[in-house]
């Protein structure tokens, strides 16, 4: 295989592939679903073909399958062409990623094309930042990284805001969930600083819109959301969530896009959306009817029932509850256990079970995340949340 690899990488080089006629499949980037209201327009597909010929790096073979496939999908539709012989390896390499897109339409193609170059120029400009800042602790204001016996762990660092989360936090979060993501940990876990494991948004959010640019912060924020799920989405290792405390919000909402979930039996869990005049995110809209049945979810998401640790894990959206007296030692003692695994069989089984359902999921996220750019718009929504802003400040 080292023969086979070595051939590819001598036949595609970089400085060939920056052409747009070669460009889009690859395992390392999964596919972005967008709903058809943020499809990317004809000129952002030609734009984004020629920001690939201002990449600096090589992204590797995989990313470059990824690019060749999802440019033939966009521009000449599925793959209809013969599959080369078994020892053609790279003209066989390209009809693999290209088939492997099956019937994904022109326009979804033409838009994951654009969502990874994207991806590409942002990994391009993060990496400017010192080498190896992301997996320094001190690197992050919101957050603190670490990594130790196989796990890297990430802490919600705003404990005396219940670590509601701020845009600079989303940013954060995805930077360290990508750094994760190339690191040598077997496990990473997500859990909370304090007695809150996460109040949700920082409402605060809403009220950081430079004059004339409600709309613009809209979009702007929708996209942060998107990206910032599909990180979630993407993730290639068993994901765990550590709820020390209560959570609200999207911090409820992503759970479903966790391996596993321990709680505290302190913890509780609210998604009060249509309280602030808004809609599910974070995937909810489908992996909570899928977990908990179409009435538990109805009570959760739209009518923003509160529920307990015990409750949570009885519908499923909870792995296990633990006392609190015991919750960390317990937790960990286990975890500590898990990451002794073999790291690519852990990695392997979860794309096996995840991989069937994450075009769904990007589906769903693109849709979520484009109704609520609507409900942020909405006189509804901005009364619901200034009314508690509103109240909060009387407190």
């Amino acid at each position: 295989m080292a023969g086979v690899a070595g051939r590819l990488a001598r036949r595609w080089s970089w400085s060939a592939f920056r052409s747009p006629v070669q460009v889009t499949c690859s395992q390392a980037f999964p596919l972005h679903v967008s709903g058809t209201a943020m499809m990317a327009t004809q000129a952002d597909f030609e734009n984004a073909m020629s920001q690939v010929k201002l990449l600096k790096k090589d992204p590797g073979n995989e990313v470059k399958l990824k690019l060749y496939a999802l440019y033939k999908q966009a521009t000449e539709g599925p793959c209809n062409v013969p599959k080369p012989g078994v020892f053609d390896f790279v003209n066989k390499a390209k009809w693999d990623a290209w088939s492997g897109l099956g019937n994904v339409s022109k326009e979804t193609a033409r838009q994951n094309y654009v969502d990874l170059v994207s991806s590409l120029r942002s990994s391009e400009s993060t990496s400017q930042v010192k080498p190896g800042a992301e997996s320094q602790q001190g690197t992050y204001e919101t957050l603190v990284v670490t990594s130790d016996d196989g796990i890297t762990k990430i802490v919600l660092n705003r404990p005396a805001k219940k670590n509601a989360i701020t845009t600079k936090m989303y940013h954060e979060i995805i930077l360290a969930l990508q750094a994760a993501s190339k690191d040598d940990s077997a496990l990473t876990v997500l859990t909370g600083n304090g007695d809150y494991y996460c109040s949700g948004n920082d409402l605060t959010n809403f009220t950081d819109i430079p004059p004339g640019g409600v709309e613009q912060k809209a979009k702007d924020s929708a996209v942060l959301l998107r990206d910032f799920v599909n990180c979630f989405i993407d993730f290639p290792k068993p994901l765990i969530a550590v709820v020390n405390g209560p959570a609200v919000g999207i911090s409820v909402t992503l759970l479903g896009l966790f391996d596993i979930v321990y709680a505290t039996d302190k913890a509780t869990f609210h998604t009060p959306f249509t309280h602030l005049g808004q809609s599910p995110e974070g995937c909810s809209s489908y992996t909570f009817p899928k977990i908990m049945g179409s009435a538990k979810a109805a009570e959760m998401l739209i009518f923003g029932k509160k529920i307990t640790a015990g409750e949570a894990c009885a519908q499923g959206l909870v792995t296990q509850v633990f006392p609190d007296s015991t919750f960390q030692k317990e937790v960990w003692t286990r975890l500590k256990a898990f990451s002794k695994l073999p790291p690519n069989a852990l990695k392997i089984s979860k794309e096996i079970i995840r991989k069937n359902e994450k075009e769904k999921l990007h589906a769903t996220n693109a849709e979520e995340c484009q109704v609520l750019q609507s409900r942020w718009l909405s006189d509804e929504c901005m009364n619901a949340v200034m009314g508690f802003l509103s109240k909060k400040a009387k407190l």
